[in-house]
């Protein structure tokens, strides 16, 4: 069974499915039990469930007329099934050379071996270098990309907040 309910405090419109003791809106964070929510309407069938919330929707915004002339969801669902065209063909029809575009596609622009934001990259420096040093966490790094200097300063940075640990010399994760 599908339901569309109402929040009290905050006027939010959602749909339930099935039924528990218990409902907390999406949006405030309400909870209520399932039987003082306000139901509008109470369907098995979803596509229903959805298309009497979508208009009671664009109903609050003065929208209603434009909703009435579109098509139910299932209807736009079975459209949108049989009316897409793959990448490929997309690409083709657009002049462009598929194989070049999925060689660009595998290239990153950021280097061959960097995954992450650079900070991601020091702290798995740190993560799968056996008792790094500086100098081998700024190669390990420079080699993705990442210059010496943002590598010192988020050494500094990740040792101040006690996420890193150094001793002689040597780092470590926390």
């Amino acid at each position: 069974m599908y339901a569309v309910v109402g929040c009290s405090e905050c006027s939010h419109l959602w749909l339930l499915e099935g039924r528990s003791e218990t409902t907390q809106c999406p949006r405030c964070g309400s909870r209520r039990a399932y039987e003082k929510r306000k139901k509008f309407v109470e369907t098995e069938d979803a596509d229903h469930a959805r298309d009497v919330r979508a208009s009671m929707l664009a109903n609050r915004q003065g929208e209603g007329e434009a909703f009435a002339e579109m098509d139910s969801y299932a209807t736009l669902e079975t459209r949108v099934d049989g009316g897409v065209i793959d990448e490929t063909a997309y690409l083709e029809a657009s002049g462009l050379d598929v194989e070049a575009v999925d060689a660009a596609g595998d290239r990153d622009p950021r280097g061959p071996t960097r995954r992450g934001s650079k900070k991601d990259v020091v702290t798995r420096a740190l993560e799968e270098l056996e008792k790094p040093t500086e100098d081998e966490i700024v190669q390990y790094a420079g080699n993705r990309g990442i210059s010496a200097d943002y590598v010192r300063k988020a050494l500094d940075k990740l040792s101040r907040q006690g996420e890193v640990s150094e001793q002689r010399g040597q780092y470590r994760s926390l």
